[in-house]
């Protein structure tokens, strides 16, 4: 499958394969939603060479595991299962464990950790050993959508390979294509949301995120005084969202705001950036805390009608 936005990293790839001396570990930098994973999965193809299987026996995937034995059981039976937050240090020992054998089908192995951004302290550690000292003929690629929570010693040890944001026509034609059900107002609303990532934009159509969106703006532009457009915040995410819902609700503020600071005067830059740094906190802490859904969007709501007019602003 291509990817929009995907040749210039393509070309570096491939300069890199028909080298001398190819590196032995990468980082796939750039906003989640690139097709990051989806190059990771077709150079790792490439590089092992052979016929494409769905499970290849030299590719390795690190990914989040099963929440538990339950969840476990529904991915044997090929049901959708729910995923523990981090991708814990078994997974690295099990990783590590099979690269102590020779490739199975001939002289290459890849290791695909997505995201590496979710590992957590002690596997980011045991990593650090296998890219320290990799067995010969293996490769690492590590997909990370925020580069900066990579551990310094992690990145000093990778060349980095970095994924713009699409261009927002780009991400109209895959709209047209993945999402024909969305009018011309959603893919509008969906492309401003996105920061330039065809997955967002996918996400925000999949998930219904259009009336969130039309009421952040509003927060942004008209405060709230009176509590009552966050109260609809906390209606449209739902009484009960996953997950996903409650991950995109912080991501598709932190895009609200980024838009806004495009058209503000020089004085309301301030404000802006700090709410979008409260939101890329929460974002960050997200994967690991254990927020109240009820709260988070009452937070996010109360952040961006902080941004409003000072007239108009929330006392909250």
């Amino acid at each position: 499958m291509s990817y929009a936005g995907h040749e210039e990293p393509w070309r570096q790839w491939r300069a890199a394969v028909a080298g001398a001396r190819m590196h032995h570990a990468w980082i796939l930098s750039g906003p989640r939603g690139v097709g990051k994973a989806g190059f990771a999965l077709q150079a790792a193809r490439d590089l092992v060479g052979g016929r494409v299987m769905d499970h290849h026996p030299d590719i390795i995937a690190l990914a989040h595991p099963p929440k538990d034995e339950k969840e476990a059981a529904k991915r044997d039976e090929g049901k959708p299962y729910e995923t523990k937050r981090n991708i814990p240090i078994d997974e690295v020992r099990a990783m590590q464990r099979r690269l102590t054998t020779r490739p199975t089908l001939g002289e290459r192995r890849v290791v695909i950790v997505d995201p590496a951004d979710d590992l957590e302290t002690n596997a980011s550690n045991a990593l650090l050993k296998s890219l320290e000292e990799p067995p010969r003929g293996t490769f690492f690629l590590l997909v990370s959508h925020r580069i900066g929570r990579l551990l310094p010693t992690i990145r000093s040890r990778c060349r980095v390979l970095r994924f713009p944001a699409v261009a927002d026509e780009k991400i109209d034609a895959v709209l047209k294509r993945e999402a024909p059900q969305a009018d011309a107002a959603t893919r509008a609303a969906a492309i401003a949301a996105s920061a330039g990532s065809p997955g967002v934009a996918l996400e925000f159509v999949g998930l219904g995120l259009g009336e969130l969106h039309t009421l952040m703006e509003q927060l942004v532009r008209r405060g709230d005084a009176d509590f009552v457009s966050r109260g609809k915040l906390a209606e449209a995410i739902g009484a009960r969202p996953d997950r996903q819902r409650q991950m995109a609700a912080i991501e598709l503020a932190r895009s609200v705001v980024a838009e806004a600071m495009r058209d503000v005067d020089l004085p309301a830059i301030p404000a802006l950036a700090d709410a979008h740094s409260q939101l890329s906190r929460l974002a960050g802490e997200f994967p690991t805390y254990n927020y109240d859904a009820g709260l988070l969007i009452m937070e996010i709501g109360s952040l961006l009608a902080a941004l409003a007019a000072p007239s108009e602003r929330t006392h909250a």
